[in-house]
């Protein structure tokens, strides 16, 4: 049986898929994602969440609500340092879909936003969206990516396909073997300061199968000002950009949107936090990148973790 190769534009990023089938099934992956992308697309005038943020009347669709619960539980669970309301905060730093650098950020600004910023603010009843103050916004971005994943993988084994790799935007859903009847091969990205994707250079090789995985990363979305480097991880809390050593977290977990979701809140979290949950987590792997001494990068990484590394 052949393997069938895709490629496209979704969720303003790439998106990739090789699988073993007798037929290729391009319109049908299309078609799942751009009714994702109804729902979830701050970019499109007429998606489910932009009529959300502008507090329309709108019946949530059914991938809302699991992106919706999927958030607020790892939400929960790291305290926060998940939010998908956190896109005001985000634009204030000029890294959002409503983004302006040249704003200077002041305490009265960042107070101002922080009063309708956090997850426990909305809320979903009766298939509607609840804002306990109406100028909060949700943006999805920190998790559509893996669940789009993950519905192109249910579709693929609805299908019955038992080979498959689906990559959009670097958050990936693996099962079974290649063409070449070997684990399916993912790299994990040196983190250098890369804004245009340049270098591509490769910290590891992992070899997997049967994996959701995704990574986040402060190395490719920064700017300067005044001198001073601004990354876009922007911390729910203190409605600031982090400012701790860890550059990039990859995280294997039962679903991709779970993966997506926690990868971006142990960049909010740093290190020692990260360790913390992973502890209480045994669903849960990383690999972490950071900042260590002398200028040099070091690797933390997960027990199970270590199984998988091919180079």
């Amino acid at each position: 049986m052949p393997y069938q190769h895709g490629n496209g534009f979704i969720f303003g990023t790439v998106y990739s898929v090789v699988y073993q089938y007798d037929d290729n099934l391009d319109s049908l992956i299309i078609d799942r994602l751009n009714t994702i992308d109804a729902s979830l697309s701050v970019f499109n005038d007429t998606s489910v969440i932009t009529k959300v943020n502008n507090n329309n009347p709108v019946s949530l669709s059914n991938d809302f609500i699991q992106v919706f619960k999927k958030a607020e539980y790892v939400s929960e669970v790291t305290n926060g340092a998940f939010d998908i309301t956190v896109a005001p905060l985000v634009n204030l730093w000029g890294f959002g879909f409503k983004g302006n650098r040249q704003q200077n950020v002041d305490t009265h600004s960042l107070d101002s936003i922080r009063q309708f910023v956090g997850y426990e603010k909305v809320r979903i009843s009766y298939n509607r969206i609840l804002k306990s103050d109406s100028r909060a916004i949700l943006d999805c971005s920190g998790i559509a990516k893996g669940y789009g994943a993950d519905a192109v993988a249910s579709l693929f084994d609805e299908k019955g396909i038992n080979n498959y790799m689906i990559e959009i935007g670097g958050e990936i859903v693996s099962k079974g073997l290649n063409d070449k009847h070997q684990p399916w091969k993912i790299g994990i990205t040196k983190p250098v300061d890369d804004s245009l994707s340049v270098t591509g250079e490769l910290q590891t090789m992992l070899a997997v199968n049967n994996v959701c995985m995704a990574t986040s990363g402060n190395y490719r979305r920064f700017y300067y000002k005044n001198g001073n480097k601004y990354a876009h991880t922007i911390d729910p809390i203190t409605g600031c950009p982090v400012q701790h050593s860890m550059l990039s977290a990859t995280v294997i977990a039962p679903s991709c949107a779970t993966a997506d979701a926690f990868a971006t809140a142990f960049m909010v979290m740093g290190l020692k936090r990260a360790k913390k949950l992973l502890d209480e987590h045994a669903e849960l792997m990383a690999y972490i990148i950071y900042a260590g001494k002398n200028g040099k990068n070091d690797v933390w990484m997960s027990p199970k973790m270590k199984t998988l590394i091919c180079q």
